[in-house]
């Protein structure tokens, strides 16, 4: 059985040293002091920090480290800071038990990624705000692809000409035209059948 290498940064020696020995217990983990490329790197903080981002940068800019944050609290804004910067695993530190410190440490090996449940529903509930707030009333989705723009991507998915989606959405073939001008140069789509594929793969359509 391979070990996974796990490297242990902590704010304080306490923390260091009670996480070190929760490693030591799993005999699936193996505790190292220098940061290889895949070495699992367990970060134990109160707080999400400028210091704290800036290390999980560093580790992923020069060491290509699979990132865990074990922490006591932290806001939607920060998790998406943190997710930037790397951080694959966020466990809370009141749930930080072995077998969930292992759980999370093999999974960020693999390249998963987990994130509380509780933190995860909160931030829905901020994209939501967002969505209602910044992006509705301006007609667009989460893709920033309106309505109108998907309606005539799925015209054009079934086949239909310019004249043909003009007439079925009650515009101007100019109107469609421009619509579809828009998008493209937007998105950076170099056709119809790009524009296609792309609401696809997006799950637009």
């Amino acid at each position: 059985m391979q070990r996974v290498p796990v490297v242990v940064e902590a704010d304080d020696p306490i923390s260091a040293a009670g996480t070190a020995a929760k490693v030591r217990e799993q005999p699936e983990l193996e505790l190292v002091e220098l940061v290889a490329p895949g070495t699992v790197v367990i970060l134990v903080t109160e707080e999400v920090d400028e210091a704290l981002t800036g290390r999980c940068r560093k580790l992923m800019r020069g060491h290509d480290a699979r990132l865990v944050l074990v922490v006591s609290r932290m806001r939607e804004a920060e998790l998406l800071r943190v997710i930037e910067c790397g951080v694959s695993t966020v466990l809370w530190r009141r749930e930080a038990t072995s077998s969930a410190l292992l759980a999370a440490v093999q999974g960020a090996h693999r390249g998963d990624g987990a994130i509380p449940s509780d933190l995860l529903g909160r931030l829905l509930v901020q994209v939501g705000r967002m969505q209602r707030g910044l992006l509705q009333p301006q007609g667009l989705g989460y893709g920033g692809v309106s309505e109108r723009e998907l309606d005539v991507l799925r015209l054009i998915a079934d086949g239909l000409d310019t004249g043909e989606i003009a007439a079925k959405l009650s515009y101007s073939e100019r109107t469609i035209k421009n619509i579809l001008q828009g998008l493209m140069g937007r998105l950076q789509l170099r056709n119809r059948a790009h524009a296609v594929a792309y609401a696809l793969r997006e799950g637009f359509i």
